[in-house]
């Protein structure tokens, strides 16, 4: 009696060791005799020990690092880029991402990094940092064509960050910044262009109406005399010294 239940304790803790928990976000494919025979779905599932094997798939979105690398620009630039791979492993076809791949996410790191290191020879230091969404969707397509054979659907490719070399940095920050005092000097003389086209229709409006220059010369002088501090030059215009010499003139006829 006592060993009939030392062996059902065995057998016991024996089958709960090959019973296998599937979780709702996985997929375990089983190998039986060593040939791939099927799929098994979220729940508890059974695999028989010594003629079975199987291999948890995870088929949720994953995010691979593809980590920081030293890679030359068409301009012969040195930079470092990293970037990271979102991709997802299709359901219908778990079993193709462990038949036809050792170590995925290993094969994905390796495989999108030298295709980053070939599309950044593609570009122009410049052109790399104003179009990096132009480089990672080129780095997109050949990886996921690469991947297709593998049953993996790559969603996206994001360059994290391109690192240049110190001294190219202080250059480029020059450079921006004769670029803005270029663009400063711009809006300033088109702005003086403008004041002195006003200062014309101005003066041409004053020409017309030769009193209007008096009224505006009594007007200023009226603002600067509000400031006792001030020393105040006055401005005659000849056309008042015409006019009082006229005025002169007549007084002396009529005497």
């Amino acid at each position: 009696m006592n060993a009939l239940f030392v062996f059902i304790i065995i057998f016991g803790i024996y089958f709960l060791m090959w019973l296998k928990v599937v979780n709702q976000y996985e997929r375990r494919v089983v190998f039986t005799l060593w040939r791939y025979t099927t799929i098994l779905e979220p729940w508890l599932r059974f695999v028989w020990p010594i003629i079975q094997s199987s291999y948890i798939v995870d088929i949720r979105e994953k995010a691979v690092d593809i980590p920081s690398q030293e890679a030359m620009t068409k301009d012969n630039i040195s930079c470092s880029v990293n970037a990271v791979v979102y991709y997802k492993i299709e359901e219908k076809w778990v079993e193709r991402a462990v038949i036809n791949v050792k170590n995925l996410d290993y094969a994905m790191t390796q495989f999108a990094l030298t295709t980053m290191r070939n599309i950044v020879w593609q570009f122009e230091l410049d052109e790399l940092l104003e179009n990096r969404e132009e480089a990672s969707k080129r780095i997109k397509e050949i990886v996921d064509e690469k991947s297709d054979s593998w049953w993996v659907d790559v969603l996206s490719v994001e360059l994290k960050d391109i690192v240049i070399p110190d001294d190219l940095k202080r250059t480029i920050w020059k450079q921006a910044e004769a670029e803005r005092e270029r663009r400063a000097k711009i809006i300033s003389s088109e702005w003086e262009v403008k004041a002195a086209e006003n200062l014309r229709k101005a003066a041409m409006t004053l020409a017309e109406a030769p009193w209007a220059l008096h009224l505006r010369t009594l007007e200023s002088i009226n603002d600067i005399s509000s400031d006792q501090s001030n020393t105040t030059v006055w401005m005659i215009p000849m056309e008042l010294l015409d006019a009082i010499k006229w005025f002169g003139e007549k007084m002396k006829k009529e005497k």
